[in-house]
């Protein structure tokens, strides 16, 4: 058998009967796939580690909890034989062998009747990589090949023609707080498959160069407007591209739910009868604060954290902001779009009961390379976003969690 290749093949295991054998670091590491795949998994093991325990305690797989017996593998397509026992290992795998059940082995690669590939998934498509010579069998240098592989189809420096039909239709995408690496792995390959997109000014700007030539790219900000309101304006650009059979991507910073418009743009296209799929990002509002050091939440410190909206002042009549009960919270609150309305919000908190020494985070062009912090208190915000000429983009933190980060903490390249 070593004389020979493996004949890769693709299991279709959905309600079919996969018996593991261990209940260890490798079964922890296999079951999630199984289950995925609608596998009808029965674990074989007296122990397990506290994740399989979870995975046998939810349902999603049967534990016996006993150590294998001859017999256990009837009925079974697969088998993982994965005991710490030698012996049982060997016995199962004979059994596997009589019975016809293709059956892998942790502890010897060589008796097995398969062998499981490294595999990583991308846009659709699974990669599986298997070592064709034993003696270079390296699991370290396979899963570096799949590595490779499943990240160049997912930064799109691995391109392959597409001979499908793309749908057409809108992808509202969340592009994370600024970092072209933070956009999710299904928003990255939107994007790739894209015929239009349509782009925020806090979008990862970094992302639009790496798209084709053929994909038209709108800056969102500089769509002519004429009668319309902006938000109008971009909901008939989305809705008439995609009337043309285009895939199109509204590309927009952090998350397209918060405070994004994205439910405003959602609502246009089904009522002109246009599909609509929603790719949510990482909202800065956590994202851009740990950042800069600063966790939101913090065991003794900080048990909740609020997002608010500071577009408009305390005292505008448009603010839906219940700043009274606001300033009554003892967790963390977070304020997007308020660098120029942040004095009038902290004089409202204090006014309301908030300490004026309470700590104050404003962290500019989070996630980017050209990001810094700048502290101050409740009674001083004012006046050092003045003085220290602080401009939007930027998230503001206050609480005591400022105080619990790293303040020189940079974002990770």
């Amino acid at each position: 058998m070593a004389e020979h290749p493996a004949y890769p093949v693709g299991l279709r295991l959905t309600g079919r009967r996969v018996v593991v054998l261990g209940g260890g670091q490798v079964a922890q590491r296999r079951l999630p796939a199984l289950v995925a795949a609608g596998a009808d998994v029965t674990l074989v093991s007296p122990s397990a580690t506290p994740s399989v325990e979870a995975m046998a305690d939810t349902g999603e797989i049967a534990w016996e909890r006993r150590r294998y017996a001859d017999g256990d593998l009837e009925g079974a397509w697969y088998a993982v034989v994965a005991t710490s026992d030698p012996e049982a290992n060997a016995a199962a795998s004979a059994e596997a062998e009589r019975r016809r059940v293709w059956c892998v082995r942790s502890d010897d690669a060589d008796a097995a009747t398969a062998w499981t590939p490294a595999t990583g998934r991308a846009g659709g498509v699974t990669v599986a990589v298997l070592t064709t010579e034993a003696k270079d069998r390296d699991p370290r240098h396979t899963a570096a090949i799949r590595d490779a592989v499943v990240e160049g189809l997912r930064d799109n420096t691995l391109v392959a023609p597409q001979h499908r039909t793309k749908t057409p239709g809108v992808a509202l995408v969340g592009g994370g707080p600024g970092d072209p690496d933070l956009i999710t792995v299904r928003g990255r390959r939107l994007l790739a498959e894209a015929d239009v997109v349509i782009a925020d000014r806090l979008g990862p700007r970094d992302l639009l160069d790496e798209l084709p030539p053929h994909v038209e790219v709108i800056d969102a900000a500089k769509i002519p407007y004429g009668r319309y309101m902006a938000q109008e304006a971009i909901n008939n650009a989305l809705i008439e591209h995609a009337k043309q059979g285009k895939a199109v991507v509204r590309l927009k910073g952090g998350d397209p739910y918060v405070f994004g418009r994205g439910m405003e743009e959602a609502q246009a296209l089904a009522e002109a009868g246009i599909a609509c799929t929603v790719v949510p990002g990482i909202s800065s509002s956590i994202s851009v604060p740990a950042a800069a050091g600063i966790p939101v939440t913090h065991r003794g410190v900080a048990h909740e954290f609020t997002v608010l909206s500071g577009h408009v002042a305390p005292d505008d009549e448009r603010s839906l902001v219940d700043w009274a009960a606001t300033a009554r919270l003892t967790g963390t609150l977070v304020i997007l779009m308020g660098v120029d309305k942040i004095g009038r919000i902290a004089e409202t908190l204090i006014a309301h009961g908030k300490a004026p020494d309470t700590p104050v985070a404003l962290v500019q062009e989070g996630t980017t390379s050209a990001q810094r912090r700048v502290d101050a208190t409740l009674a001083t915000v004012g006046e050092v976003v003045r003085a220290e000429d602080v401009r939007p983009p930027a998230v503001i933190v206050i609480g005591p969690v400022v105080a619990v980060g790293a303040p020189t903490q940079k974002p990770q390249k």
